[in-house]
């Protein structure tokens, strides 16, 4: 192996048992594996053959090693605490002890032998998990099956069943999870929990919410969820629990399976698995899974509302939030999407000597350098307090790269969102001010917030004709001396609306007239493990800066306005629909969108 290729970890949990269907996804990632790498595949097991070992030892390459490491005696120390039932052997929970055992590792995978890879695991291993203990997809059985989303909920303890992931696929990290004592937390859990349902994946699931970085599904693509992932977005085929395409020729993504199998020494074997399987025997592995079920209802039974009350921290949902989300639904029926659900705060028309929106007074500059640390300071005590969690920023070259001016476009959904933008804007480090279009209510609200808007760096709009002059001459200077304006476009913000609604003309007609890029920010949410004091998770934020959209010189305002905001549209959509996993569809009646 070349030392000057970087390491990539790779780690499965087996028997003697499971060798054959091994052998199928050592053949699957090493066909689709690069020369980039060094793969250092350590194959964790206890009681496999001398024989199945050099079977495959044989797979080794130049860049691809693999060593079995046999954990009999480090199992035997804790095996009577082992809990295990039907097909689970106590090989499953090896994956746990993974970051004590390689200390020298700072990243891993992790991966069952069930699984079919079909793209460069390098790809997975690169995702930016940040500060996570783990990155993994949601699982594909808890998001079908009721049941299993209250187990989840209330014995588990994730706030949002969509929040547990599936442990065959998972990015692990190693530091981490070390700096956290994990192994020690487990070992104390096996103690005073025994999770009997999905055993090993509950105590991830449970001592690692909070800080789980969710991933693309299809790094981890299930038959019984198939529908979820486009065929084109698949990476990683996940045959568990009884959709094994070497028991039955009923499972969707089979021919994967056979075409890597038929390229490994097991073949005949896996084949004489399939033809010796019995009917009972599909019968009872039938039989398991609505057991498992029956299982998960009693666990679910015996904590009922008391453990649901612990989740959600005791707190009774809203009532006001609660009518917003129904006011929300009524609205995209009736196709109001620039009306906002909320009540703005009372607008007083606002006269062109009440502000000074380039700044250009020494008391306003005064004003605008305290109330700009303090602003910073309250962003910072809300990330700090996770009322504000920003979970990933995507892209953020592409702000960087911008040498002129720039008008940024996003999604409006909360009071915070603009917090999240003004951070990523600090993190490119740009030297440039990042101004944000305000409502004229914003700007004359007297409590707090009224304060920041009023001397931090906003542009608020007005309903009085010499002051929107006034407003149009600063956009046009900030815009030519290489400032930022942020503008949300959708000219409405709908409380955690994960959608993106129709433009108006406003922001780009700014940036075809000042002949500036546009910068489309989509932001996707995802429930966290906190419950906010209103009674709903708060929202995980992943900010997604695309490229910019630059105006056609050969273009009118008009044209170039129209062109630009199609394109930040279909961008937003895009995003929308990969991060979803879902087409973009409205509930609107056809008579609104007609009127």
């Amino acid at each position: 192996m070349s030392n000057d290729k970087p390491m990539l970890p790779v780690f499965f949990a087996v028997d003697d048992k499971y060798v054959p269907f091994l052998s199928v996804t050592l053949r699957s990632l090493i066909e689709n594996s690069t020369s980039a790498y060094n793969y250092m595949i350590k194959i964790l097991y206890i009681n496999i053959s001398k024989e199945s070992q050099k079977k495959i030892k044989k797979y080794e390459r130049d860049n691809i090693s693999i060593e079995f490491v046999d954990l009999k005696y480090y199992l035997d120390r804790i095996k009577d605490k082992l809990y295990v039932r039907d097909y689970y052997t106590k090989t499953t929970y090896f994956r746990l002890f993974i970051p004590e055992l390689y200390p020298q590792y700072t990243k891993a995978i992790y991966l069952d032998c069930d699984t079919v890879i079909l793209k460069d695991i390098a790809e997975l291993y690169n995702i930016d998990i940040g500060d996570n203990l783990i990155a993994g997809v949601p699982d594909g059985v808890i998001q079908q099956i009721k049941i299993f989303q209250d187990y989840a909920e209330k014995v588990v303890g994730v706030s949002n069943y969509n929040n547990y992931f599936n442990a065959g696929v998972l990015v692990l990290n190693l530091d981490e999870l070390r700096k956290v004592q994990y192994q020690e937390k487990f070992l104390y859990l096996l103690e005073t929990i025994k999770f009997k349902v999905a055993q090993d994946q509950d105590y991830l699931n449970r001592l690692c919410k909070g800080r789980v970085k969710i991933i693309d599904k299809g790094w981890n693509t299930m038959p019984i969820n198939s529908e979820a992932v486009p065929e084109s977005n698949i990476k990683i085929i996940h045959f568990n629990l009884d959709y094994k395409p070497w028991h039955s020729d009923n499972v969707i993504y089979k021919d994967c399976f056979w075409k890597y199998a038929k390229k490994t020494e097991f073949y005949n074997e896996i084949k004489k698995i399939k033809e010796n399987y019995t009917e009972e025997e599909r019968f009872l592995e039938k039989e398991v899974t609505q057991k498992l079920m029956e299982l998960a209802q009693k666990e679910s039974d015996c904590v009922g509302d008391d453990r649901r009350k612990m989740v959600e921290g005791v707190i009774e949902k809203s009532a006001e939030r609660l009518a917003i989300l129904e006011k929300i639904k009524r609205y995209e029926l009736e196709g109001r999407f620039d009306e906002d659900v909320e009540d703005d705060p009372p607008t007083i028309p606002l006269e062109p000597d009440q502000i000074d929106y380039l700044r250009t007074k020494i008391t306003s500059k005064l004003k605008n350098i305290y109330a700009n640390k303090i602003t910073d300071r309250y962003i910072n005590d809300l990330i700090r307090d996770k009322k504000l969690i920003i979970k990933d920023i995507i892209g953020l070259e592409n702000l960087v790269y911008i040498k002129s001016g720039a008008i940024i476009t996003c999604n409006h959904f909360n009071q915070n969102d603009s917090f999240a933008v003004q951070k990523a804007f600090d993190r490119a480090d740009k030297n440039k001010k990042l101004y944000k279009v305000i409502r004229e209510g914003n700007y004359t609200n007297p409590p707090v917030f009224g304060y920041f808007f009023r001397n931090t760096n906003t542009l608020p709009l007005s309903s009085n004709n010499a002051t929107m002059h006034k407003f149009m001459k600063a956009v046009d200077t900030i815009l030519k001396r290489g400032d930022f304006i942020l503008i949300y476009p959708e000219e409405s913000m709908w409380w955690n609306y994960e959608k993106p609604k129709p433009l108006k003309n406003g922001a780009f007609r700014f940036a075809a007239r000042s002949k500036v890029p546009v910068l489309p920010i989509f932001i996707t949410l995802s429930d966290s493990d906190i419950i906010g004091e209103d009674g709903f998770p708060i929202k995980e934020y992943i900010l997604n800066i695309s490229e910019p959209i630059y105006p056609d010189n050969n273009l009118t305002v008009k044209q170039n306005s129209e062109i630009m905001k199609n394109k930040n549209y279909e961008i937003w959509k895009e995003i929308y629909e990969k991060f979803y996993q879902r087409p973009l569809e409205y509930t609107t009646k056809k008579e609104a969108l007609i009127d």
